[in-house]
């Protein structure tokens, strides 16, 4: 892309209205949007700070681990039954009586959405110090273990989690502002975190562990730093889905909602930021608008009866598509600049300029 230099000045005043522009979308959209097109809106959000999560480890310190989703079950568990009221754990709770030390607790949201994210946090590091030191595929393997470990658990123990009943009638915090608030803030943190030393040891781990070794840098601390922070922004992220969809259990964090994230990694381009963002908003509207291939379907040749997968089976072709075509995403390792977007725009002028004036010199002819 063609890119063109952009004083500080202007930066910060297309920054700005980039900003305006922002809040008046979600100010419109909390409005106007009705539930569904509103829910997917708010999950287009949730999936930019899950999506930003797992770029952490697989993109930026290339890691690849697939226990995202034993993070967000962490994270949404946690702050169900710190937020849920005595009489609505009661309700659930009608097999087997929760335990008494959860029964009277009640926590206001922010607090009990910071709670989950520390404990998912602190079960990411217990987790990380054994299995940080594989490799590869071996990595993937044992965090995808841990993943079907804690969903195991979680159906198991019924007196604290409710078992395969799962939870319902959370209370619904997961409200617009709260959620895009959320994710413009885990955007602004990884862009911070990238851009400043830590975040040059994180790619230096990546690009090479031998000689960001010998240069000094603790590789193991570094592994562990960043799967925490992946773990705390999962359990957010966990947390928000829960608190949006009202109601969780065991079977929503299965291995296919890593599968999801991993997607919208992937396309985006791993170790980019800008990448994960767009590529969590086309997928999660994408998710939606395709899930009519689900159910029963009317060709011209022949009908029928429901195809349930077949939306993923779309997903699987076309990850398979980007991978053998554009193995580096939708935007490889680069990100959104005003430079690049002015040089854009003005390589475009000229072009528009010329046709302008090709037109009045016909009109002038005629």
């Amino acid at each position: 892309m063609m890119e063109t230099a952009v004083s500080k000045k202007t930066k910060r005043l297309l920054s700005a209205a980039a900003c305006a522009l922002l809040l008046v979308l979600i100010i419109v959209a909390d409005k106007a949007f009705d539930r569904f097109t509103l829910r997917v809106f708010n999950l287009s959000a949730i999936y930019i700070i899950l999506a930003l999560s797992l770029n952490l480890i697989n993109g930026f310190t290339g890691l690849f681990s697939l226990g995202h989703a034993g993070f967000m079950a962490i994270g949404a568990y946690v702050s169900a039954l710190l937020t849920m009221s005595p009489d609505q754990k009661a309700v659930n709770f009608y097999l087997d009586p929760i335990v008494p030390w959860l029964a009277n607790v009640q926590f206001p949201f922010l607090p009990a959405l910071v709670i989950a994210g520390l404990v998912t946090a602190g079960f990411a590091f217990l987790i990380g110090l054994p299995v940080l030191r594989l490799h590869d595929d071996y990595l993937a393997i044992a965090t995808l273990g841990f993943s079907e470990i804690i969903r195991v658990v979680i159906t198991n123990t019924q007196s604290v989690t409710n078992g395969a009943l799962g939870l319902k009638g959370l209370p619904k915090y997961s409200t617009t502002y709260v959620v895009w608030s959320i994710a413009v803030l885990s955007v602004l943190f990884m862009v911070a975190l990238i851009h400043s030393a830590y975040g040059r040891s994180l790619k230096a781990v990546r690009d090479n562990e031998i000689a960001a070794q010998a240069m000094g840098i603790d590789i193991a601390h570094v592994k562990t730093v960043s799967f925490v922070i992946s773990g705390f922004m999962a359990g957010i992220g966990g947390a928000l889905l829960g608190h949006l969809m009202q109601t969780i259990d065991p079977k929503m964090f299965v291995f296919s909602l890593t599968y999801n994230i991993l997607l919208i990694v992937v396309l985006g381009g791993n170790g980019s930021i800008t990448g994960s963002v767009i590529a969590s908003i086309i997928i999660t509207v994408l998710m939606e608008a395709l899930r009519f291939l689900d159910g029963p379907l009317n060709f011209v040749v022949f009908r029928t009866d429901g195809l349930p997968g077949l939306r993923m089976v779309v997903f699987s072709l076309l990850l398979m598509i980007v991978v053998i075509y554009r193995q580096k995403g939708l935007m490889g390792s680069n990100e959104f600049s005003w430079d690049a977007v002015c040089g854009f725009a003005k390589g475009i002028a000229p072009g528009l300029k010329l046709r302008s004036s090709g037109a009045d010199t016909r009109k002038e002819d005629r």
